[in-house]
């Protein structure tokens, strides 16, 4: 079976620098899957991507050694199932507030006896290997968000799931849940100190953390805490921010103003949750 690049740097201690793709482009996936990302996260939560537009972007990053990893909408078995059978080496999944749901997210990613997952790798096979349900079990990365304030109240109980391999914290909804203003590369004391407890409960708990960034000054600093899978921003604000920058430039060249840029096209904005 083919290797989880993922779980290897998690046994060297190292970080996985994750990249993550919210344009439904099999190209751009392409494009992003070939710069060396460790991995590169299919966004079905907030991304503009259907399942179909989902399976063609993993055979993109395929052409590479680049780990595919799905975010799903939510915790749903259905779309779980398929995702991995489309060839996901690890799901992402949203607004884990319990331990309950998080022995369902397990439940529906592993294979019996240790979960409940239905068999019919139709892609997973191709992209993985014969074997594959003989060894998914242990390739599959279980990674559970982290951001709600009920999440935080249930995080022992969360980290103590069996199969669970990784938290993910989604510092905008987390940021919301506390009653601070949304955005990445958080600096405020509260959300910050939360930030801090996930990580030392994981640390604890013998799971890996991970976090959403939006630089790579800020992400590097997380890993320097003990982050191992750090996000840098998405293919969406790379190509707002270099298209800003270079028409910036133009304009201040050219001498002409500014004209016909939404707001919410400013890379510097940082509020976008993908």
């Amino acid at each position: 079976m083919r290797e989880n690049r993922l779980r290897r740097l998690w046994a060297e201690d190292r970080a996985a620098i994750n990249g993550w793709c919210a344009i439904p482009s099999s190209f751009s996936a392409e494009l992003m899957a070939h710069q060396g990302w460790d991995t590169l996260t299919i966004d079905l939560q907030h991304g503009l991507i259907d399942y179909q537009t989902a399976v063609t972007m993993l055979q993109a990053i395929s052409t590479t050694e680049t780990v595919p990893l799905v975010r799903v909408p939510w915790l749903e078995p259905g779309i779980l199932m398929k995702v991995l059978d489309a060839g996901a080496y690890g799901v992402i999944c949203p607004m884990v507030n319990s331990a309950a749901d998080a022995e369902r997210l397990v439940e529906a990613c592993r294979y019996p006896p240790l979960g409940g997952r239905s068999f019919g790798p139709i892609r997973a096979t191709v992209y993985a290997g014969a074997d594959y349900a003989a060894r998914a079990n242990d390739t599959v990365a279980v990674i559970a968000m982290i951001e709600t304030r009920q999440a935080l109240d249930n995080l022992d109980a969360i980290l103590s799931v069996p199969g669970i391999d990784a938290v993910y914290i989604g510092p905008a909804d987390l940021s919301n849940a506390l009653g601070r203003t949304p955005g990445f590369d958080q600096t405020d004391p509260v959300v910050v100190e939360a930030i801090d407890l996930i990580l030392a409960k994981a640390t604890e708990h013998g799971v890996i953390a991970g976090i959403h960034n939006g630089t790579p000054e800020y992400a590097l600093s997380m890993i320097d805490k003990g982050f191992r899978l750090v996000t840098i921003g998405s293919d969406v604000r790379l190509l707002t921010g270099a298209a800003a920058r270079t028409v910036a430039v133009m304009r201040d060249g050219t001498g002409r103003e500014e004209t016909g840029r939404e707001e919410t096209g400013r890379e510097e904005t940082g509020t976008a949750k993908y």
